[in-house]
């Protein structure tokens, strides 16, 4: 199927025998596990801002503003304070930078140990933050947090996808994705109860050490990948290592393939130089392109600040830690129907009909918004069937992107890059998510103020962007070794120019 370029493509002669075993099951869970801590910090940082006794110790002037606040009052800016977002976005600074120096880590001595130094790094963080009594406190906690969430996001998705048999890749993969929801439900939960009692956003933010602990002992049981283990050289421990996996007596076809991907690796002597050259030009697109678009979708303004827009919007306190609870619940439930769908139906529907659904729901709510706040931000009074619309409409939208663009976001990029470019490839694409994810969350509240409702249709045509932008140029990968991934880009009428002719001319379209 040459002509869209879109179908996937394998070779007919490759058809690696292996089982969803009970041990490839619970090793997936147990390295899914570091996506706990991405979620926790992700959930709790909103439900931390929103409540009074954190902004009053901490941030005072933010305190005053919002308390002292009429209803009469501009409400789309009761919240800006670039020092208030910093407290939330410096995290990302420091995974950005921690991801880059992962790299090396995971290459060299395996991807367990980089999971490990990640629960480390954030159980670190947890402590201090639990204990801050300044704000320079709260500062350093959270760039240990993003040290350690940097380690994680680099790791944990490779390993996932090395380790999952290629039938199952995408669900096994996504149990990274669901653990985000997880501890974003947790965290959101923990704020609601948390927030009523006396210092309780300290045990919000110190019990982020639990998910840490969680990782740090995972860690510890976890095997290596078997390609982790033939990349440095671990033969013999590597190929006993894919039949525990894959639950057969032999895998010679999948070992064998391995072997040569990793000898091919070795004339790779700086990954970081040879990323940017001609062949692997499509996959640095998408490494690039795909965790862009993920922070460009919208989705962290309503998990890091759903609090504080509820409020925002006229919500109570309470009310808008509720708010924030159900949309957690939301995102959990229909990441797990990305889960059980994405192996049968593939990646680009499901890309596709979550921008969509997305782009429908931001324009509901930039229209509700500027219906009732208008560009003044003087909502009056406001009803219960407007409140009850928003939350709906912003629900419909969280589930657009859990069962899409938020998975995706990890898989795509973890299991299209070459073993040879693997690892930096990663960090590329952390490092990309965590910039636009820094930029976002420190911006947000003043976008909010001058842009006001018009914030949600920037966040819209981004929608429309990043949906052509699917359409055009990823290649349905569903279904395809992982150390043949190669094959779909050569059949790609949009990329194959960027492989010799005679490696095309190989490839049955």
């Amino acid at each position: 199927m040459a002509g869209g370029g879109f179908a996937p493509t394998k070779d007919p002669n490759k058809d690696y025998p292996g089982k969803l075993t009970s041990k490839v099951l619970l090793t997936c869970f147990i390295a899914a596990t570091g996506g706990l801590i991405f979620g926790y910090d992700l959930g709790i940082s909103g439900g931390v801002t929103s409540m009074d006794e954190f902004l009053k110790k901490f941030f005072p002037a933010v305190y005053k503003k919002e308390s002292s606040s009429k209803p009469s009052d501009d409400q789309y800016c009761k919240f800006d304070s670039q020092i208030l977002t910093l407290f939330t976005s410096s995290l990302y600074v420091a995974a950005l930078v921690s991801s880059l120096f992962a790299s090396a880590i995971t290459r060299k001595f395996g991807r367990r140990i980089t999971m490990m130094a990640g629960g480390f790094l954030f159980a670190a963080g947890a402590i201090l933050n639990g204990a801050a009594s300044a704000v320079w406190m709260l500062i350093v906690g959270r760039l240990l947090l993003g040290f350690g969430i940097g380690c994680a996001n680099q790791s944990v998705p490779i390993y996932l996808s090395e380790v999952a048999p290629y039938k199952y890749r995408g669900a096994l993969n996504m149990l990274f994705q669901l653990s985000i929801t997880v501890g974003i439900l947790v965290a959101n939960i923990l704020n609601y109860f948390l927030a009523k009692i006396e210092g309780g956003w300290r045990w919000s933010l110190g019990l982020a050490v639990v998910p840490a602990v969680i990782i740090i002992f995972g860690s510890f049981v976890l095997p290596e990948s078997p390609n982790s283990l033939i990349e440095r050289g671990h033969i013999e421990k590597a190929k006993e290592q894919l039949i525990k996996l894959r639950g057969v007596p032999s895998v010679t076809a999948e070992f064998d393939d391995l072997v040569v991907a990793s000898e091919q690796s070795k004339t790779v002597e700086h990954p970081w130089l040879n990323i940017f050259g001609r062949r692997y030009r499509p996959q640095l697109v998408m490494a690039f392109c795909i965790p862009m678009f993920q922070q460009l979708t919208g989705m962290n303004v309503i998990v890091f600040y759903a609090p504080v827009l509820f409020k925002t919007m006229g919500f109570g306190s309470s009310a808008s830690l509720m708010s924030a609870m159900i949309t957690g619940a939301v995102n959990f439930v229909a990441t797990i129907v990305s889960i059980v769908i994405v192996d049968k139906v593939g990646r680009r529907v499901l890309f596709i009909q979550g921008g969509i659904q997305m782009l429908l729901c931001q324009i509901i709510v930039a229209v509700a918004i500027a219906a009732k706040f208008g560009v003044s931000g003087n909502p009056g009074e406001l009803p219960k069937w407007y409140a009850f619309l928003v939350v709906i409409a912003i629900c419909i939208y969280v589930a657009g992107f859990a069962w899409s663009w938020g998975p995706l976001g990890w898989l795509v990029p973890s299991e299209i890059f070459p073993l040879e470019i693997r690892s930096a490839a990663q960090s590329i694409n952390v490092s990309v998510n965590m910039i636009f994810t820094f930029a976002i969350a420190q911006i947000f509240t003043a976008m909010l103020c001058h842009l006001k409702f018009g914030l949600f249709i920037v966040f819209a045509v981004c929608v429309v962007i990043m949906v052509t932008f699917i359409t055009m140029y990823l290649p349905e990968t569903k279904g395809i070794p992982i150390e043949e991934m190669t094959i779909v880009w050569k059949n790609h009428p949009r990329w194959r120019k960027y492989f010799d002719e005679d490696d095309v001319s190989k490839v049955a379209c």
